[in-house]
Formats: structure tokens, sequence, C-alpha cells
């Protein structure tokens, strides 16, 4: 921990050890049962979903695919049609071809440092650093979107976090303690505390453990303004048509359907067509004599 930076880690860890909240992947035998490959499908769900929808799809597909190995050995049809509504079906698909590659380059291992873990299929440096730190136990900052906006609060005073930028691990690092351990400790605590307490719109200051040092708390909460990206609106956008066109192949017996059948009703044409295409341009669908269906 930096001695330019204020002790947060040791409210951080006290708090989270008495608060942290139920979670499959924070239970006792998690690890044993499924290893570093449980949390990296963990992480993979959690990228933009919220945890409450992530739970019972985490279980389904771990205990259909406990190992990377095991999920390889399916089609990608497979993994399309197991994420089911998760929403960003293209983590499916690159989930799949990563356990592919850990199957044929690390012997079904999923791999420890995070310059390989980064080779992998759909991994960036969140996911790399956060199976390293919470499946291996290895000292690194891992930053999402949580940990950045507690950090931006308690140490910069700012009301919301200013765009992703290489500072943000700078920041977190300052922060850690020296201590494996305990490095992982904060990590987890940072970014629950930003899930439960800190969070974007209606901050609970009154059970925050390092309100008494925020900044932005003893500066009477200025605004700051807002750089973060805005989320386009789903309802009646292309993803809603990428969506619709997934279920329809999806819940199709043979997961095959005539092309001009699949959500023809759909209200703007053009949209669908976009639709469609950019799914086969993912690879999501592919298109042959006629028909849609989904990866095989």
């Amino acid at each position: 921990m930096s001695a330019s930076s204020p002790d947060i880690a040791t409210p951080l860890v006290a708090w989270y050890r008495r608060n942290a909240r139920d979670l499959p992947w924070r239970r006792d035998g998690f690890h044993e049962r499924y290893g570093a490959w449980g949390v990296l499908v963990s992480e993979f769900m959690l990228q933009q979903t919220p945890t409450a929808r992530v739970v019972p799809h985490l279980d389904a597909w771990l205990t259909r695919w406990p190992t990377p190995a095991a999920l390889a050995a399916e089609p990608p049809a497979a993994a399309v049609r197991q994420w089911a509504n998760l929403g960003y079906p293209r983590r499916a698909l690159w989930l799949h071809r990563a356990a592919r590659q850990i199957r044929d380059e690390h012997g079904g291992l999923v791999p420890r440092d995070v310059a390989s873990l980064l080779q992998l299929q759909g991994i960036g440096d969140y996911t790399a650093r956060a199976v390293a730190v919470f499946a291996y136990g290895d000292r690194h900052p891992v930053v999402d979107t949580n940990t950045r906006r507690v950090l931006a609060r308690a140490l910069d005073g700012r009301s919301q976090p200013a765009p992703p930028s290489p500072r943000d691990l700078d920041r977190m690092s300052a922060v850690l303690p020296e201590g494996r351990a305990e490095a992982a400790v904060m990590n987890a605590a940072t970014m629950e505390l930003g899930a439960v307490a800190c969070t974007a719109r209606s901050p609970r200051c009154d059970i925050c453990p390092i309100a008494h040092v925020c900044v932005w708390r003893g500066s009477g909460y200025p605004d700051t303004g807002d750089g973060r990206r805005k989320q386009a609106r789903y309802e009646g956008s292309d993803r809603q048509a990428r969506g619709a066109v997934l279920r329809t192949l999806r819940d199709a017996a043979s997961h095959a359907v005539a092309h001009d059948r699949v959500i023809a009703d759909w209200a703007d044409a053009g949209q669908r067509d976009r639709a469609i295409d950019s799914l086969i341009a993912d690879g999501l669908i592919e298109a042959g004599d006629g028909m849609l269906r989904l990866p095989q």
C-alpha cells in the first residue's frame, strides 16, 4: 500500500468479511469443485450483467460443463443455446473458443499468468487479472466499474469516475495491502462496496466503512460530471432484434429455421436484416440453403 494513499484497505477488508453477499463463487467447495474454470466462467457471465441474473445460469453451465474440456467437446451451438437470455451472446461463443484453447494449448488447465490469460478468446485485462487473483491468489490490482467509482469518490472527490484508463490500475495498486491474501480480499471488497453501497445513483454512505476518509463526502458531494458512456436504449434497438433472432433459433426443435420465417413479422424489415447479417458476421448463426441455424 502506498504511503501517500489513505488506508482504506483495513476498514474495507474488515467490512467485507462481515458483510459479503452469499454468492456461489464465494462459497466453500466452489473452488475445490470447479477450480479456475469456475472463476473464469463466472467472470465471463458477470460482464455487463447483473449478479442476480448470472447465478442460476452459472450453476446450470458448470453442472453441464464442469471443465473446459467438457465444453470444448460440444459444438458452439450448445454454448449459444445454454447462454439463453444472459445478453451479449458473443460471450458464449468466446467462452467456447477459450475452452478449446485451454484444452488444446494448456492441457485442459486454465493458465495462471496474466499474459497467457490475455491470449484466450474474449478475455481482456479485467478478466485476466480477476482469474489470476480470485482463482490463483496472485497479487494484482483488479479494476471494474464499481472499483473505479469507489476510488474516484474516496480518493479523488469525484461523483463519478473518469473514462477508463491505465491510471486505474496504478490507483488500485496504491491502496492494495502487500500480502497476497489480503490484496485479493481488498480487490473483492472494493467491488462489493461499489455494488451494494457506493452505487452510481443512490450511495449509502451510512453503511460505508470508509465514509470517514471519503474525499467526495468530505467535500459535500459535489457534482463533478459524468464521463461514463451511456448505454443505448434496448427497446427498439438492433440488439433487441438480434436477441429475437437468436431466441427463435434456440427455441426451434432443430435450431434451424427458414431465413424468411425468422422474426418475419418484425416491424422494421431493415433492422431485421441488419440483425441477421451482424449475427452471421459474429459467427453466432450460420446461413445456407435458405436456412438460418446456430453454429455447428
